[in-house]
């Protein structure tokens, strides 16, 4: 068994990394890179040259269409009284770059008083260029939109492009039909519980 691979599989990325570790990890025109300021690198500049752990030339554009490889929540904490911003992030195993306003959708569960709340949609805030889209939204303090007790998930949903918005892979492939986010995926990234 080879200790890389050439395909958009996370298995192809290099196996001495750990599950953890190949989150950072995407392909780019030399190869598997690693994400410019990663603490695997040790060096802290996000700016910085990915850092090339396997050499493959062309490997971004080989590889197919950008996919999504993991969503997680930014956001640590929502406090309905002070108000809050629900930040997502998006990991693509390759850089991908947006024009327009691509939207996700955050499902709000009403488990607090009340019902009918939901789903929040996020819009897509920064990130254009690199692997990592940054998805947001404000809740203002006391808004009705969230209640005490409620828990926000991301699930299983494509990530939607309004107003001829796209999101386009290295060899300038529009990702419409690999922008998907798995229900693993969405479960993996767990759930965001409103306090009063």
């Amino acid at each position: 068994m080879s200790l890389w691979g050439a395909t958009d599989s996370d298995e192809s990325k290099p196996k001495n990394l750990t599950t953890a570790e190949k989150k950072q990890v995407f392909a780019n025109s030399s190869g598997w890179v690693l994400e410019a300021g990663s603490s695997l690198s040790g060096n802290d500049n996000t700016s910085a040259t990915p850092e090339v752990l396997v050499a493959i030339g062309g490997l971004a554009t080989s590889i197919g269409a950008a996919d999504v490889t993991e969503v997680e929540w930014i956001t640590t904490a929502a406090d309905k009284s002070a108000g809050f911003t629900l930040s997502v992030r998006v990991r693509y195993n390759e850089a991908v770059t947006v024009t327009g306003s691509p939207t996700l959708a955050v499902t709000n569960g009403n488990q607090g008083s009340g019902s009918g709340r939901g789903p929040h949609t996020l819009v897509y805030a920064s990130g254009t260029g690199t692997n990592e889209l940054i998805f947001n939204l404000a809740i203002a303090a006391a808004n009705a939109a969230t209640n005490a007790g409620d828990i926000l998930t991301i699930g299983a949903q494509n990530v939607l492009k309004p107003g001829g918005a796209t999101i386009k892979d290295t060899a300038g492939t529009n990702s419409d039909s690999a922008v998907a986010i798995s229900g693993a995926q969405g479960t993996a990234a767990g759930t965001l519980t409103v306090v009063a």
